[in-house]
């Protein structure tokens, strides 16, 4: 049995992207046929539940009880990919309380595969943050997510500057979510539906739908991206899943050949 693999998706800043970017990773998983469950910080009400409810649980991260329901169950969960959506501007809390209950010291022994999405704005303060996490980061996989989905130019980024940052991790991994054309991006949040079954032209309940052709396109070309991205630093091994081919591919949901 392989060990339990935990991500953590966040930010310490608001509204650079990371419910979109939890949302293509269970996209990814559910593709890939790795069984995979969620927890959504955003108490009470989660925007990514609404996207991905039947396996997406709304809990406080502050709450020694909800911290027992998402690791306690660690090793009797049936899935063995847990994606924590951490609630804007929590994520060095959230990484701190893990260091308090002795997860990092588990990750760091090897009893855990533990990863970070760390999503970035444009800012000097999101270096910042690359500072402040790094403290958490040792037997970690850390990725440094520039998301470019709500248009971020990352202008205030001195290549200078960020490389003397990004150099204090060891083995950071830099990784690149691309833009998404915003009229099919704001068809897939009226939707309310995973990014793959908007591609597949299907509902909540997976009866047929009648997206755009032109708007599902976008999608599909997008999220292949995305999906490249993930294959490139090889996601599928870090969480411990045997490659056997994807059951679903981003083309064949859209109906391409």
């Amino acid at each position: 049995m392989a060990k339990p693999a935990v991500i953590v998706v966040g930010a310490d800043k608001g509204g650079v992207g990371k419910t979109t970017v939890s949302r293509t990773l269970l996209d990814y998983f559910s593709a890939n046929n790795i069984p995979t469950r969620a927890f959504d910080t955003e108490s009470p009400r989660g925007t990514l539940k609404r996207f991905h409810p039947g396996i997406t649980e709304i809990v406080d991260m502050t709450s020694t009880a909800d911290q027992m329901k998402i690791f306690d169950t660690l090793n009797n969960a049936v899935p063995s990919v847990t994606v924590i959506d951490v609630r804007a501007g929590l994520l060095s809390p959230a990484l701190a309380s893990l260091r308090d209950i002795g997860f990092l010291d588990a990750a760091r022994s090897g009893q855990i595969t533990f990863a970070v999405f760390h999503i970035l704005g444009p800012s000097i303060a999101s270096l910042d943050e690359i500072a402040e996490t790094a403290n958490f980061m040792i037997g970690a996989k850390y990725f440094l997510t520039k998301n470019f989905i709500n248009n971020t130019s990352f202008f205030e980024w001195d290549q200078a500057t960020y490389n003397s940052y990004f150099h204090r991790i060891k083995d950071a991994t830099e990784l690149t979510i691309p833009k998404l054309n915003e009229m099919a991006y704001e068809q897939v949040e009226v939707s309310s539906v995973p990014f793959l079954k908007f591609v597949a032209n299907k509902g909540v309940h997976d009866e047929p739908a009648n997206y755009s052709f032109v708007l599902r396109g976008y999608v599909r070309h997008w999220l292949a991206n995305v999906w490249s991205e993930f294959d490139r630093i090889r996601l599928t091994d870090i969480v411990g899943k045997d490659k056997g081919g994807r059951t679903t591919d981003v083309a064949e949901a859209g109906g391409e050949k």
